[in-house]
């Protein structure tokens, strides 16, 4: 299920689009203006934001820009302003795309699908609930902050996110930090790693909601 950021100041407008867009099976949250729009956006995974350039506080090429400071996620404007000076304007922040109002809600679907299929294919960025994993730069971010790793936290963590909603064994998880010290890695061993990710990516350690525990079998990181 697509979840979508959508960033508008009309709000009749901003419901109509939410119904069409839940009815097509995506989970759609609302921001009217820049302040809520960036704290949505620190606190959650889009796949997508939708984005006006007139809010009612800030503005589109703000929220863009700092959108995209923090990765990739797709971001295609909708807006009355579709001369060329703000198209270009907000292409060269960083937008995906751009709609000009009015536009048909099937139009901006396929839009939306299309930049989505387009980042799927270009990003190798992994993401499971607020924390995401840039493989080729090698950077952690929970809520686009970045946490600091050792190596076998990363490779660790990298493990889960490549495999998420599967559990894996023990035995699975301590071949794979082998596999990088080339040391034997002890069931003590294993249990602090875990609970050094646990400290650093969790909200309450000891209620972990990313990286469960399933009793007995072994662990897994679960993508709600």
């Amino acid at each position: 299920m697509p979840k979508i950021l959508l960033v508008e100041d009309d709000e009749l407008l901003a419901r109509f689009l939410m119904r069409f867009l839940n009815s097509e099976g995506c989970q759609t949250d609302y921001a009217s203006g820049q302040n809520d729009a960036l704290r949505m956006f620190a606190g959650n995974a889009y796949d997508c934001v939708l984005l006006d350039i007139s809010l009612k506080d800030g503005n589109g090429y703000s929220v863009c820009a700092a959108i995209k400071a923090q990765d990739d996620t797709p971001v295609i404007f909708i807006t009355a302003s579709a001369d060329e000076a703000c198209t270009v304007a907000g292409f060269e922040i960083g937008a995906d795309d751009y709609i000009g109002k009015p536009f048909g809600t099937r139009e901006l679907l396929a839009r939306m699908k299309n930049v989505m299929r387009r980042h799927q294919k270009s990003s190798p960025l992994l993401h499971c609930c607020d924390v995401t994993i840039d493989p080729i730069k090698g950077i952690v971010r929970k809520n686009g902050i970045e946490i600091a790793m050792s190596a076998l936290e990363y490779r660790l963590l990298l493990v889960f996110f490549s495999n998420k909603n599967q559990m894996l064994s023990r035995d699975r998880l301590a071949e794979e930090l082998w596999s990088l010290t080339k040391e034997f890695v002890s069931d003590n061993t294993l249990s602090v790693y875990i609970r050094r990710l646990r400290e650093k990516i969790e909200d309450d350690p000891q209620v972990p909601h990313i990286i469960i525990t399933v009793r007995g079998l072994g662990y897994k990181a679960v993508d709600e």
